[in-house]
């Protein structure tokens, strides 16, 4: 361990840092390369033999000519994401979560007749019970 001093296990930790938030940020113009619509196929195929070829280059070129539109796509990618599970969460309520129908909803109906006195107090509680079974 005396001829690797602190200070190069330092500087190594530090490079190897540096290269690794190197990766993760081509892997994540790669991946916005393939996820861009508007791009045409020879698009697509020029950014990525320019990434591949001079990466450190192609990354900071790709970054600065189309930085906004990668923030934009995650917005618009996170937004999705959110609106699909939303959509799935409202499809499962509605639904009692296994397919047989509403129970909320039958839950709300049985409450309604019973304010409008249409069921007695015993009916409901039977109904209900039937009902969360």
């Amino acid at each position: 361990m005396d001829d690797y001093p602190l200070l190069n296990l330092f500087w190594t930790m530090l490079w190897f840092f540096l290269w690794i938030m190197w990766l993760f940020l081509l892997f994540k113009i790669i991946t916005d390369i393939f996820r861009d619509h508007e791009l045409n196929g020879w698009a697509k195929a020029g950014w990525l033999i320019l990434c591949i070829v001079l990466p450190y280059l192609g990354v900071l070129i790709y970054v600065i000519a189309r930085g906004k539109g990668m923030s934009q796509r995650d917005m618009k990618q996170a937004k999705e994401n959110e609106a699909a599970f939303q959509s799935y969460i409202r499809k499962a309520a509605a639904t009692g979560g296994d397919g047989k129908g509403g129970s909320a909803d039958e839950l709300a109906r049985l409450a309604d007749l019973k304010e409008k006195g249409a069921i007695t107090d015993e009916e409901f509680e039977k109904a209900k019970a039937k009902v969360l079974s």
